[in-house]
């Protein structure tokens, strides 16, 4: 009787027919979309009446930060708006919530600004460009990552002097390479979306100027051929260990690079042994092997980034040998800004959250990517220090570079929601006019304005001693 029970079970979902909807069915849910939230409600911005006080937020975002470190955060921020904008992801993501949503959801990354996007090695030493920064990611919708970097390439155009006219061409661009990148992604294979990445080397970008395209391809050939020469035994070992003593040993420039107390950091009478393992069962089998190799000889505090800054981050140095090091970079996982507006992350831990996260947006990730708890109740994702990455440099961009780099972000981050959006629904919602494009500019230069404003609140706040800071040399 039970086995006829589950024949017949079976039977029922192999008849059961499988419903699939057609790309272009897809887009058109995603066309009425807008009849309740039209394109131009994505536009614009004014701060509601109710706006939460912004000091506060900024406070708020220290819980749990080292206090010695936090006046180096706000020194950090201080510097420009733009350095400002880069620390303050949480009054942002609290002003997204506020604004009109598609409510098509993608894997977000939570702070996708300028400077979060990069060059690295892939596991096969091949470089691509993509997101680099997933400390905030965390499901929500699409837009609230487009409308945030749009925002930052206004602030870096402003950072830079540039003309307002060419501020707005730079930022219509990035909204439009977005959109038309996702109509791309519309019509391609799961499969194909997902095995797709930017390769540096061979990058192909819509532009109208050839000339502005080949000074950044051999721009990106040299800087590859830097990083590509700076090994880890030969360029950062020396840079950052000494080896005055029985052992290796990281080099201590405080306030930025110090050795923790067992106050700090629980766990450094053990080796940090618990942690330790509790990171190699995060990783894959064949990973561990390779792990297992190697043997923590020394781990110290880092002072990373912007946003970070005040969180327990370190770098382990490993050793297999002599002249076999491998540096990996711990970073403290908190709630991401987004939590308190698009709801609770569904991993048990943050530190797995954000490997969750990075994994589904990248398309290829660090081969020793993994996460742990510390015995202080931190949780942690881990990574490889520096492999062969590579960081923009803002101050160096003209008005064509950045519309160009901005274009690759814009290529990269819809790269990213196609992997775990319906890209054909969101394409569909955005359209294939200008409607969508011109509402993300508005909004982006609108947004630069309250940068503005809130950035010199934040400077008033510091003279009146309300905020406390560090400015370094």
């Amino acid at each position: 009787m039970d086995k006829a029970v589950s024949r017949k079970g079976a039977s029922d979902r192999r008849e059961k027919p499988v419903v699939y909807r057609t790309p272009d069915e897809r887009v058109a849910d995603g066309r009425a979309i807008r009849d309740l939230v039209p394109r131009s409600s994505q536009g614009g911005w004014v701060s509601p009446a109710q706006r939460r006080d912004l000091i506060e937020l900024l406070i708020e975002s220290n819980e749990r930060r080292l206090p010695s470190l936090i006046p180096i955060r706000f020194g950090r921020m201080s510097a420009s708006p733009f350095a400002f904008y880069r620390g303050a992801a949480a009054v942002m993501a609290a002003d997204l919530a506020t604004t009109p949503t598609s409510g098509l959801r993608v894997q977000a990354c939570g702070d996708a600004h300028l400077m979060n996007f990069g060059g690295f090695a892939t596991p096969e030493r091949n470089m691509i460009f993509d997101l680099n920064d997933f400390d905030e990611t965390l499901p929500a919708p699409f837009e609230w990552d487009l409308k945030r970097l749009a925002a930052s390439v206004v602030i870096a155009a402003q950072h830079l002097e540039l003309p307002y006219g060419d501020t707005i061409r730079i930022a219509t661009d990035l909204a439009r390479e977005y959109r038309e990148r996702m109509h791309d992604y519309a019509s391609m294979r799961a499969l194909d979306v997902w095995y797709d990445r930017i390769d540096l080397q061979k990058y192909e970008v819509r532009s109208s100027d050839p000339g502005i395209v080949e000074a950044a391809r051999k721009r990106i050939a040299q800087r590859i051929e830097v990083e590509r020469r700076k090994t880890v035994p030969d360029h950062l070992y020396p840079k950052l260990v000494t080896e005055e003593g029985a052992q290796p040993r990281i080099k201590d420039e405080p306030p930025l690079i110090f050795h923790p107390t067992e106050d700090i950091a629980p766990g450094l009478q053990s080796g940090y042994a618990g942690a330790i393992a509790s990171y190699r069962e995060s990783l894959a089998e064949h990973v561990r092997i390779l792990f297992d190799r190697y043997h923590l000889v020394d781990l110290a505090l880092k002072v990373v980034g912007v946003g970070s800054v005040g969180t327990m981050c370190g770098v382990g140095l490993f050793m297999a040998s002599d002249n076999d090091p491998l540096f990996l970079q711990v970073k403290e996982a908190k709630a991401s800004v987004l939590e308190p507006y698009a709801g609770k992350s569904l991993h048990p831990t943050h530190g797995e959250r954000v490997v969750a996260g990075q994994r589904i947006m990248q398309s290829a990730s660090d081969v020793f990517l993994g996460w742990s708890r510390g015995r202080n109740e931190r949780e942690f994702y881990i990574r490889q220090l520096r492999d062969m990455k590579m960081s923009v440099v803002i101050e160096t961009l003209d008005t064509g570079m950045l519309r160009l780099y901005a274009r690759m972000c814009a290529h990269a981050l819809a790269r990213a929601h196609a992997r775990s959006g319906d890209a054909a629904l969101m394409a569909g919602y955005m359209g294939s006019g200008q409607t969508f494009d011109d509402a993300i500019t508005e909004f982006a230069t609108e947004y630069g304005s309250q940068n503005r404003r809130d950035y010199r609140e934040f400077i008033h706040a510091i003279r009146e001693g309300r905020i406390q800071t560090i400015t370094e040399d």
